[in-house]
């Protein structure tokens, strides 16, 4: 979970790819809508994100053993898709802005980001969640991820 461009596609597929696991792109379950909205520059609201979570939540109950790159912003959103283990990719806005700015060919607007740093509620002690610094190399973020999962 994260903001856009925190990278949380790029550690799901590696870390997916390390563990011999199904990976899920979010993204990729958005309905058409939301996309539009998103490329627009228009922030979703919940109820925009509501079948969004839905088919997450369906695709997590559907892969126990699975990543899922979710932006999950929300304890409600979190609480809605019932991950078993999450995974809070934990940036600053600078580099993240400039991450987004460097993108091509995706649809969420760069502009949105101040939405999304708005929305964000980081998870609390009780959620368990392992903390990763999404300026890591990918590699040593998989690598502290699977420690602190003991895997």
């Amino acid at each position: 979970m994260g903001v856009a461009g925190s990278g949380k596609s790029t550690l799901g597929a590696a870390l997916a790819g390390r563990l011999g696991w199904p990976f899920q792109d979010g993204d990729d379950l958005h309905p058409a809508a939301n996309i539009a909205r998103m490329a627009a520059g228009t922030p979703l609201t919940d109820a925009d994100r509501a079948p969004w979570l839905a088919a997450v939540a369906d695709w997590i109950a559907g892969h126990p053993q699975g990543v899922v790159a979710c932006s999950a912003l929300k304890r409600a959103y979190r609480d809605r898709l019932g991950a078993p283990r999450l995974v809070y990719l934990r940036g600053e806005p600078d580099l993240i802005a400039r991450r987004l700015e460097a993108r091509r060919a995706h649809f969420f607007a760069p502009d949105l980001l101040a939405s999304q740093f708005a929305d964000l509620e980081p998870p609390g002690p009780d959620e368990q969640p392992i903390v990763i610094d999404c300026a890591l190399p990918t590699a040593a973020q998989v690598e502290a991820v699977l420690a602190q999962m003991r895997l």
